[in-house]
C-alpha cells in the first residue's frame, strides 16, 4: 500500500515533535494545577482554560479562578500547537493524495486552535474587550479538528505505519471526543455546568492521546525503516 508519510531524518524529527506536543501540554497542566491551591484546583469541576488565566484571582464563567502559574499553561498550549503543525508538515507528504492533505489541514486547524487558547485567555477582561471570540474559536476549533484528525489518521493507518490495533484506537478516540463535544456544549449553554472540567477533558484528552499515539507509532515505524536493510530493488535503483 502506498505510504503517505515521508522518510528520513526530517520525518523522524516530525514524529518526535507530534509526540512531544501533548507531553509538554500535560506537563504544563500538571505543574499549573498543582500551583493552584486557593481554592484547590479540581480537574472535574474547574474549566481547563482557567489554568491559563494570569493576573489577580477573578470569578470567570461562574467559577473562582486563581492560577498563579497561568503563563506556564499558556506557554504549554502554544508550544503544543506549534509542534503539532511543524511535525505534521515534516511527516506527511501532500504529493501522496488527498488524505495527507486532509490530515495536515486538520493538524493546522488544531494547532492554531490550541495556540489561540494560550494566547487569548478566557478572562473577564477579554470578555469585555471582545477578544474572548478568539479564545472560543480556538477552543472549539481544536476540539472538532483534533478529533476528526484522529479518525482520519486511524482510517489511513495502514498507509501511515499504524498497526491495526492502533488504527482502531485512533478512530475510537476521535469518535469518543466527537460524542463528548455536544454533551460539553450542552452543559455550557444550558448553564448547568455539571463537572464542566470532566466533560471538557472528555473532548480534549482523546485528541492528546491520539497525537501521542500517532507520534510514537510514526517514530517506531521511521526507526524500523531506517534500520531495515535495503531490498535488491532499492540497491538497483541507487546504483
Amino acid at each position: 500500500m502506498n505510504p503517505i508519510v515521508r522518510s528520513g531524518a526530517a520525518a523522524r524529527a516530525g514524529a518526535l515533535l507530534i509526540l512531544l506536543g501533548p507531553l509538554v501540554s500535560w506537563l504544563a497542566e500538571f505543574i499549573t494545577a498543582a500551583a493552584w491551591q486557593d481554592p484547590p484546583y479540581s480537574p472535574f469541576h474547574n474549566w481547563v482554560s482557567h489554568l491559563g488565566l494570569t493576573g489577580p484571582p477573578q470569578t470567570a464563567f461562574g467559577q473562582v479562578a486563581n492560577s498563579p502559574l497561568g503563563a506556564v499553561m499558556d506557554t504549554g498550549w502554544v508550544i503544543y500547537g506549534v509542534l503539532l503543525i511543524v511535525g505534521a508538515f515534516l511527516v506527511f507528504d501532500p504529493r501522496k493524495g488527498t488524505r495527507p492533505i486532509l490530515i495536515v489541514s486538520l493538524a493546522v486547524l488544531a494547532g492554531v486552535g490550541v495556540s489561540l487558547v494560550g494566547i487569548f485567555q478566557g478572562s473577564n477582561a477579554n470578555v469585555d474587550n471582545g477578544l474572548i471570540a478568539f479564545h472560543t474559536l480556538g477552543a472549539q476549533g481544536v476540539m472538532l479538528a483534533g478529533n476528526i484528525m484522529a479518525i482520519a489518521v486511524g482510517a489511513g493507518g495502514a498507509r501511515i505505519g499504524l498497526g491495526r490495533s492502533r488504527s482502531i484506537a485512533s478512530i475510537t478516540l476521535g469518535t469518543v471526543g466527537l460524542i463528548a463535544f455536544p454533551l460539553f456544549m450542552a452543559d455550557v449553554f444550558t448553564g448547568w455546568m455539571w463537572n464542566i472540567g470532566m466533560l471538557e477533558r472528555a473532548v480534549i484528552y482523546p485528541i492528546m492521546i491520539g497525537h501521542a499515539l500517532l507520534g510514537s507509532s510514526l517514530a517506531v515505524a521511521q526507526r524500523r525503516h531506517a534500520t531495515r536493510p535495503p531490498t535488491p530493488l532499492e540497491v538497483h535503483i541507487a546504483n
